[in-house]
């Protein structure tokens, strides 16, 4: 435990003095040079500045412990090192060493700490251009005047500089180990190029080196002059920007033949979750590297899910505000590739949140009209309910006469057809408070009255009645079964008219917790059956408004109204008390 502790207070120390370590790195690569490319002192000074970079990199954290292969890696490295030691493999070395702080210098806010890599870099950089280059030219004659004597002694200079330059008062993430790569590599590239180009003109044109040097940074100078008027000229020409930027947004199909299919796909299909459907198997799919996928709405929404393709051991998912959609794909995608599908699905789910909002304001629509249709059948039966009142008066005022057995009628129908009027005009009122409005305030009854009520209400129906033995101190809603038993029942009957021979079954439990309407028709279909309760249905066969307000009645009185089966043969609708607990 100690030696953990140690080690991981090495760590942090290193955290804190990531510029020593680097200062030292150089002090002992300036060493390193002044050895020689072929000397052993060399040699162990480079293994020294080889651990120093350990230390120092910024790809692995200094407090992780290191594995067996890790360190049989790094073993491998030092030995191929020792073998190939010498001034072309120093070069490498240094231009590596300026490649990684050149990645990380245009990332640096604090003032003094950008001074500090950039005088590293320009230290390597002229530690490459001034002391190794000229050691690796064949004809000496060909070096010209050398500047080996002043850069010797301009180093120190250099690092007692770069060692009073203030450090940064807070830990930010200029010490973190962090680098842009492709900032890096390129910078990599040019110096590669620099050390080839100016060896070229020397071996083939007999220049001297500092004049070949000159020349080749001037002709790469010209070459980025013209890549960059290239990139975005003025006159006519797109540039090559607009290519490369085509290309980087290319994946599998290219982005803007994407786009022009999508919106394709979203002019033909409303239905959000037919459109999102369609979207994963005919544009997702043909992406080379994706197989299948699955999704399914963020919890708080009642967003549609769906399964497309194949599933794999590799996935990546993607959540915005109504949709989690998992993707999986035939192998790990880079960082690249993971950016690409992103956006793609972005798009894709910002269509589907804007079809699923526009179905939300047609059903308000819808809900709207039928609350406006009901306004004008309450006026309706008002003025009905007047005159049947108006009838109700004179006739228990009239005199004994002729059509006394017809007065005796009417007065024991009517005050019942005014008592119906009245409760439909209660309801027709109230709609959104239609569970009250049914149940006279929620009334509770013994499960054996309501069952014989049903029974004896649907008699010449040819309904089959399960037989029940209820619990003495089981209690229903009336209100609440009497509008699903009667909108399901219906339906039942509907269908078995259209179909002709259909047997509709009706079970209660014995709780009077659970009650189930079965038909031996044909099932329901699959576009129909996930919005059913859901949302207001238009349909010939039945199913709509009445079954929507009775799910919504349901849910108000901790109950829930589902689809249990919907097999061809067996058709079952199910109402069922939900169990409060965690979830």
């Amino acid at each position: 435990m100690r030696l953990i502790h140690a080690v991981r207070q090495f760590g942090n120390l290193l955290r804190e003095h990531r510029r020593g370590v680097l200062l030292c790195l150089l002090v002992v690569l300036h060493l390193t040079l002044l050895a020689g490319g072929r000397s052993v002192i060399g040699l162990m000074c480079w293994f020294v500045d080889v651990g120093l970079f350990i230390l120092w990199q910024p790809f692995v954290q200094t407090e992780r412990r290191l594995n067996y292969g890790n360190l049989l890696l790094i073993a491998a490295a030092l030995a191929l090192g020792a073998w190939l030691y010498g001034w072309w493999m120093l070069i490498v070395w240094v231009s590596v060493l300026a490649a990684l702080l050149g990645g990380r210098v245009m990332l640096i806010n604090h003032r003094p700490t950008r001074l500090f890599y950039l005088l590293a870099f320009a230290y390597l950089v002229g530690a490459v251009l001034i002391w190794l280059v000229p050691k690796v030219v064949p004809d000496p004659a060909l070096i010209g005047p050398s500047l080996e004597r002043q850069f010797v002694w301009i180093a120190p200079v250099l690092f007692l500089c770069m060692f009073l330059l203030p450090r940064p008062q807070e830990v930010g993430w200029s010490q973190r180990g962090i680098f842009d790569f492709f900032y890096s590599l390129f910078i990599f590239l040019l110096i590669s190029v620099l050390v080839r180009g100016s060896l070229a003109f020397m071996l083939l044109e007999n220049h001297l080196y500092f004049e070949a040097l000159f020349r080749t940074l001037f002709s790469m100078a010209l070459l980025l002059l013209v890549v960059a008027w290239a990139w975005n000229p003025r006159p006519g020409f797109s540039g090559v920007g607009v290519f490369f930027s085509q290309y980087l947004l290319t994946t599998g199909l290219t982005f803007d033949t994407w786009l022009r299919r999508l919106m394709d796909c979203a002019e033909r299909e409303d239905d959000p979750d037919l459109f999102f459907k369609e979207v994963c198997e005919r544009l997702l799919l043909e992406l080379p590297w994706v197989v299948g996928g699955t999704w399914s709405p963020v919890k708080g929404t009642d967003a549609g899910s769906g399964t497309f393709g194949e599933h794999s051991s590799h996935r990546q998912e993607y959540t915005n505000r109504s949709l989690v959609l998992t993707v999986y794909t035939r192998h790990a995608l880079s960082p690249v590739l993971v950016w690409h599908l992103q956006l793609l699905t972005r798009l894709a789910s910002e269509y589907y949140v804007a079809k699923w909002r526009a179905r939300k304001l047609q059903q308000m629509s819808y809900l709207q009209a039928v609350h406006r249709t009901g306004a004008r059948l309450t006026h309706e039966i008002k003025n009905l309910l007047q005159s049947l009142d108006n009838l109700c008066y004179l006739m228990q005022n009239a005199s004994d006469g002729d059509a006394e057995p017809l007065h005796a009628l009417l007065r024991r129908q009517l005050p019942q057809i005014g008592q119906r009027l009245h409760g439909a005009l209660d309801k027709l009122q109230a709609p959104g408070d239609e569970a009250g409005a049914r149940s006279g305030g929620g009334d509770y009854v013994r499960p054996d009255v309501w069952w014989a009520a049903l029974q004896q209400r649907f008699a010449q129906k040819g309904i089959e009645f399960s037989a029940a033995q209820f619990d003495e101190a089981a209690r229903l809603p009336v209100a609440l079964f009497d509008s699903v038993a009667d909108n399901l029942l219906h339906n039942a009957l509907i269908k078995q008219l259209c179909e002709g021979d259909v047997r509709v079954t009706v079970f209660l439990s014995r709780d009077a917790k659970t009650l189930r309407v079965c038909d031996s028709g044909s099932a329901v279909g699959e576009d129909l059956a996930g919005r059913l309760c859901r949302e207001p249905v238009a349909s010939e066969s039945g199913f709509g408004i009445g079954l929507f307000n009775a799910a919504s009645q349901a849910e108000s009185l901790g109950y829930c109204l589902r689809l249990s089966c919907n097999l061809k043969g067996r058709v079952c609708f199910e109402l069922l008390e939900r169990q409060l607990g965690p979830d």
